[in-house]
């Protein structure tokens, strides 16, 4: 029963999106409308995109179980910071600052920003190279969530191609939906199918966190409370009890580190104008507060559920295995396991098809024009859109391996493309004395920091482990740490080697902040 109705939900949900490719093809006819949609968009589509990408199906099933299961209720925090600083923040004093500048400069892509604000084609270069190396693996993550509890639900689903399994089977079918209305639409496509997406995704997650509360297992709040602190009292502490560091660290590298991501900030760049951007903030801001929360929450019932055992499988398996144990065997239950099905493919398309879009950009716009700088705008699209199918494919063929080792460096993206991008690029957003010299140091700090420290990392594990390879994957556990101190060390490095550097000239200056200047004029 539960398999008919996740099916027939997942076939009209897979028709609506591939319709909203094709119905938005005509605003994808230029680079600028493939893009950013002409930079019209309005404040919810804006929104909803921009909440969409920040979280895909790994919150649900990776962070949401791990954290859920280890920190319990305080691991909803994460959720509120991501909502208070990587939405509330981000929107109020970075999108139309960044809307408008990106405008000024002509820059499309976060590589063109640096090219554009410092005058260095070689910055262009070499962050569209961080782009390309990193956000392949961090897209092929994206597919590693939703892929477990589909295997869940489908067991068998695997036998309908002869070699496949469920989990690779449903990953195929993410890259050929997402595929298919990136390479019709473009980013209209995306921001409108988020929006429909998102709404999905604010329904689920509402639900789940109701159903799953009255559940016989947890038996309403109170009683998970009391079942919490029986297990182990720090489960139901304020700051996650003795895990309050690795709370913390988690907080910074998810919120803070969105301010550094190019296919978060590129959201900022399409969005209409001023007006749009303040209810923005507030959509923003509440979708984050719900889907965060809501997942978090959802995630520290797992000890409850599951009767404090962890499933075979670790971590990735709890929720998973909580939801169908709890919502298995009845019409309702199906039917909520079936939004549950769409709410995750929805949280996965959302962000894998902003993160193929920028990794397709990094090269034909960011890579390719400066070999050919003359390259007509019809050639450059055909180009991008050949590429979105490319970093599909190639995310997608990064997933089906299931080698630890993937999986390690699919936790390095986020801290080592957030620690390399976020001094040069709020600095040189905000402060007109940051210099070409300081901003290199900054990307190139926050870059080294990370592989410094993996290095580091991994030859202390070097005694208790058996080679080199498990050295690493033990080493991989603080990624987070990593990101967060790279994000921190590209901050302080930039304004630091500034104030002992060449400036610009004041006409340079005065040409970037025009726009961004008038924007903060006209808001006060």
């Amino acid at each position: 029963m539960t398999q008919v109705v996740a099916l027939i939900a997942l076939l009209v949900f897979a028709l609506f999106m591939v319709i909203i490719g094709v119905l938005n093809a005509r605003h994808a006819k230029t680079m600028d409308g493939f893009l950013l949609g002409g930079r019209k968009i309005g404040p919810w589509m804006s929104a909803f995109a921009y909440g969409t990408t920040y979280f895909s199906a790994v919150i649900f099933i990776g962070y949401a179980g791990k954290f859920g299961w280890d920190v319990g209720l305080a691991s909803v925090w994460i959720g509120v910071g991501n909502a208070l600083v990587g939405c509330f923040i981000a929107w109020k004093f970075l999108a139309g600052r960044v809307r408008n500048m990106t405008h000024t400069l002509n820059a499309r892509t976060m590589p063109e920003f640096f090219q554009q604000r410092y005058n260095s084609k070689n910055m262009k270069l070499f962050s569209a190279v961080i782009i390309f190396l990193f956000l392949v693996p961090y897209a092929a993550s994206v597919y590693k969530g939703l892929g477990s509890y589909f295997g869940k639900m489908f067991p068998d689903a695997g036998n309908l191609i002869p070699g496949l399994s469920s989990t690779v089977l449903c990953m195929l079918i993410v890259a050929v939906l997402t595929g298919l209305y990136l390479v019709f639409g473009g980013y209209m496509a995306i921001a409108m199918s988020d929006f429909v997406q998102g709404l999905i995704m604010i329904g689920g997650v509402a639900v789940l966190a109701v159903a799953i509360t009255l559940s016989a297992p947890v038996g309403g709040l109170g009683s998970a409370i009391s079942q919490l602190k029986a297990i182990q009292p720090s489960l139901v502490s304020f700051t996650g009890g003795g895990l309050w560091n690795v709370l913390l660290i988690n907080i910074l590298l998810t919120s803070v580190g969105t301010f550094g991501l190019p296919q978060m900030v590129h959201k900022f760049y399409a969005i209409k104008d001023k007006h749009a951007v303040r209810r923005a903030t507030v959509v923003s801001t509440l979708f984050a507060l719900v889907i965060g929360g809501g997942a978090y929450y959802v995630g520290s019932m797992g000890r409850i559920v599951l009767n404090n055992t962890l499933p075979v499988g670790g971590y990735d398996e709890v929720m998973p295995v909580m939801l169908l144990q709890t919502f298995g065997s009845t019409l309702l239950g199906s039917i909520l396991l079936s939004v549950i099905l769409l709410l995750l493919l929805s949280a996965s398309m959302s962000t894998l098809s902003s993160v193929v879009l920028t990794s397709a950009t990094a090269v034909s716009v960011d890579l390719v024009q400066q070999v050919r700088p003359k390259l007509k705008d019809k050639t450059q699209l055909k180009l991008t859109r050949v590429l979105c199918l490319l970093f599909v494919a190639l995310s997608f063929v990064f997933a089906t391996f299931n080698f630890a080792i993937i999986v390690s460096i699919m936790s390095y993206s986020w801290g080592i493309v957030a620690g390399s991008f976020i001094g040069p690029f709020l600095w040189g957003m905000f402060s007109k004395k940051t210099t070409h010299a300081g901003a290199w140091c900054g990307m190139l700090a926050g870059f080294a920091t990370v592989l410094t420290m993996t290095i580091v990392s991994t030859a202390t594990h070097m005694p208790e482990a058996s080679g080199l390879y498990e050295a690493f994957k033990m080493a991989s556990t603080n990624s987070p740490l990593y990101g967060v101190c790279a994000m921190g060390v590209s901050l302080a490095v930039v304004p630091l080697v500034s104030l002992v550097t060449k400036k610009f000239s004041k006409d340079h200056v005065a040409k970037c902040f025009k726009e961004a200047d008038d924007f903060v004029a006209k808001k006060a």
